[in-house]
């Protein structure tokens, strides 16, 4: 029997992460340490009665870790999920050092990423609010990325697939409740609904995206025009957002990368690809991608510096391409 790992659920297009991943790059973790699963959003998993026992809303990431006192051969594992990625990026950080009780086999660095005074932690908390406001969540602007009639044709052939694998996964865990095959709560239940009837909301926009607006009905009308007034106010709070962002140099807080820096560049390369650009661009060019999707300037060059600093990471190798 095997001592018991860490477990990391996640999807490889989720903001949040790819920030954890990266904690867990840059921290050294070793594969004896954690074990990481794919979630898919695209078939609904987020949403079976398995993974919300472990992340009631369905949220990815998830961490499932041990408790400290069943980390052994002879005594039964317990675990707790964690489902805040801030929380888990600084579990992530706490839980490895040279001092930390938990080493296994890994001898990679373990460098500390909390900040190292009050005002760097003021700093860094200040940056973590702004980014991990609903606001400007990259993973809810990618369901809503159209402004225009063209537009929204390209967003139906990339979400599409998706919301239909997530309405056909919540029927199947509806039908299979009310059956008595699966166990579900009432509260389960709702939740099941309450996202089928979001989802469905989406889809009515989706379907529809090759008519021309003249073809709609008065409803079809309404919904599209929700959809683009939504993906409007989500670049404006992306715009605010980057307005707002200060960095030292190259990494948030200067020389040393620190726990910010792992949260600004997965939302970052999120946002950058929302408006066109891709993970090979230079700091320069994504940023004049944001430039011409919302009205961002990079004035000081910093943000696209730290792009560039960011992208030659090993971290940002394994994880982010």
């Amino acid at each position: 029997m095997s001592v018991p790992k860490a477990v990391l659920y996640h999807s490889p297009d989720s903001v949040w992460s790819f920030a954890v991943r990266l904690a867990l790059e840059e921290k050294g973790y070793g594969p004896d340490e954690y074990t990481l699963k794919t979630v898919d959003i695209s078939k609904g998993e987020n949403f079976s009665i398995s993974f919300l026992r472990l992340s009631p809303k369905g949220l990815v990431p998830t961490l499932v870790v041990p408790f400290a006192d069943s980390l052994g051969q002879d005594v039964e594992s317990r675990y707790k999920a964690l489902t805040d990625p801030r929380a888990i990026v600084q579990l992530l950080d706490k839980s490895r050092s040279s001092l930390s009780r938990t080493h296994t086999t890994s001898t990679a660095p373990a460098p500390a990423l909390a900040p190292a005074t009050i005002e760097f932690s003021t700093t860094s908390n200040a940056l973590l609010d702004l980014l991990h406001s609903d606001e400007v969540s990259p993973d809810a602007l990618k369901f809503t990325n159209a402004r225009d009639d063209s537009s929204l044709k390209t967003l139906a052939k990339e979400i599409l697939p998706i919301a239909l694998g997530r309405q056909k996964a919540l029927a199947e865990y509806l039908s299979e409740a009310e059956a008595g095959s699966i166990q579900a709560s009432e509260k389960v239940k709702a939740f099941w609904r309450d996202s089928q009837t979001e989802n469905e909301e989406l889809l009515t926009v989706l379907l529809a995206a090759d008519k021309p607006e003249s073809a709609l009905d008065a409803a079809g009308k309404t919904k599209r025009a929700e959809l683009f007034s939504k993906n409007k106010a989500a670049w404006e709070a992306v715009d605010k957002t980057l307005q707002k962002l200060t960095i030292t140099g190259p990494y948030v807080l200067g020389d040393q990368l620190s726990l910010p820096d792992l949260s600004l560049v997965a939302w970052l390369r999120n946002v950058v690809i929302l408006a066109g650009g891709v993970t090979g661009d230079d700091g320069k060019k994504a940023m004049e991608k944001l430039e011409a999707r919302c009205g961002f300037k990079d004035s000081t060059g910093n943000l696209g510096l730290f792009w560039d600093a960011m992208e030659k990471r090993d971290s940002w190798k394994k994880v982010m391409i």
